[in-house]
């Protein structure tokens, strides 16, 4: 297994709920949920990944479970994973979904090939 599949369905869930359309690409080893053509929020082996608001980045790095996105040794703006902790309950899942949510709108798209 590449990446936890309970936490994709939660995912799935959580999106579903809030009648996100959105689809899925498997990238980096995960699954990503993209939301208007964006990355929003994904899955890396067992930690949730979660593109915020790098305005909001600090504050959010105080949650439980939340560290820094570093695949390069340089951690990457606006992007965090979150380790099992932080969301092993449906109010932390749906915590940090609505974060990725709400800045989906202010996020730049990929460059299209």
């Amino acid at each position: 297994m590449a990446y936890d599949e309970l936490l994709a369905d939660r995912l799935r869930d959580a999106l579903n709920t809030r009648k996100t359309e959105y689809r899925e690409m498997k990238m980096m080893g995960g699954l990503c949920f993209m939301v208007d053509d964006k990355m929003c929020i994904g899955i890396v082996k067992e930690s949730l990944m979660a593109r915020i608001d790098p305005e909001e980045e600090d504050d959010l790095l105080s949650k439980e479970g939340s560290k820094p996105m570093d695949f390069t040794g340089r951690p990457m703006k606006g992007y965090l994973f979150i380790e099992s902790e932080g969301v092993d309950m449906d109010e932390d899942l749906d915590f940090w979904v609505e974060k990725c949510l709400d800045f989906n709108p202010k996020a730049k798209s990929s460059k299209k090939k």
